[in-house]
């Protein structure tokens, strides 16, 4: 579903950035990106999202290149950043409609998306405010609802968790197993390793841009130790 083959991509005048990234993501996978601040997660993700343009290798989704063919592949992911933009003069309402337009939803399917997940997150009552009176976190309820408006098989989220309260948290995660159990896969950075080891069957960790470890997460945990334990290990040894 989603493959970064030997991804590279460096900052004019800055040794930031990332080097050599190969990973796959496939139909059923929940794969946890971790990693310090500054590690290259958001580079990664912004790279995959056609954001940033990168000094080699390939990125693909579902086979096409994101570089070759960039509107059919965004067509068929969703992106939501660590701090999501969103235009604070619209409504709540008018602003996911926008985004169904985008994607061409159909008027019933966006109906019955938005008042799900409208509900779910206890935000119908607000979509008829302006942006702008949102809370952060109420911003991020509509950021994540207008990544699901379009119903994507293919999510890249950037701390998705980030001003969740706890009953919002819950949502998020039930609907990305959800989405995954009918055949979608999730890439998600974040700093929360309890609900990345919970949650995710695979985890990448990178450091200083590089990838140090990477697969399967019953593969990386080592008896008894849990991923926090091995997060600050491999970290601390790479």
């Amino acid at each position: 579903m989603l493959k970064i083959d030997h991804l590279t991509k460096h900052y004019k005048g800055s040794n930031k950035g990332v080097t050599d990234i190969c990973l796959e993501i496939e139909a059923g996978d929940i794969y946890a990106f971790i990693g310090h601040n500054g590690a290259g997660k958001t580079t990664t993700l912004k790279c995959v999202a056609g954001i940033h343009d990168f000094d080699s290798g390939e990125i693909l989704i579902d086979g096409t290149g994101i570089r070759e063919n960039p509107l059919l592949c965004k067509s068929r992911f969703a992106y939501i950043p660590d701090n999501p933009d969103l235009y604070e003069y619209l409504t709540g309402i008018q602003y996911l409609n926008f985004i169904a337009d985008v994607f061409k939803v159909p008027a019933h399917r966006r109906e019955e998306l938005i008042g799900r997940y409208g509900n779910d997150f206890e935000i119908t009552s607000s979509l008829g405010d302006l942006i702008s009176t949102y809370s952060h976190g109420m911003k991020q309820k509509l950021a994540i609802i207008s990544a699901l408006v379009h119903e994507p098989k293919l999510l890249i989220l950037d701390e998705p968790f980030v001003g969740l309260d706890p009953k919002a948290s819950v949502i998020l995660k039930n609907i990305m197993k959800e989405t995954c159990d009918n055949g979608g896969a999730i890439f998600f950075s974040t700093h929360v390793l309890d609900v990345a080891e919970k949650l995710c069957n695979k985890v990448a960790i990178i450091k200083d841009g590089s990838l140090i470890a990477s697969g399967n997460m019953d593969e990386i945990l080592k008896q008894g130790q849990s991923l926090e334990s091995i997060f600050m290990e491999v970290v601390k040894d790479a």
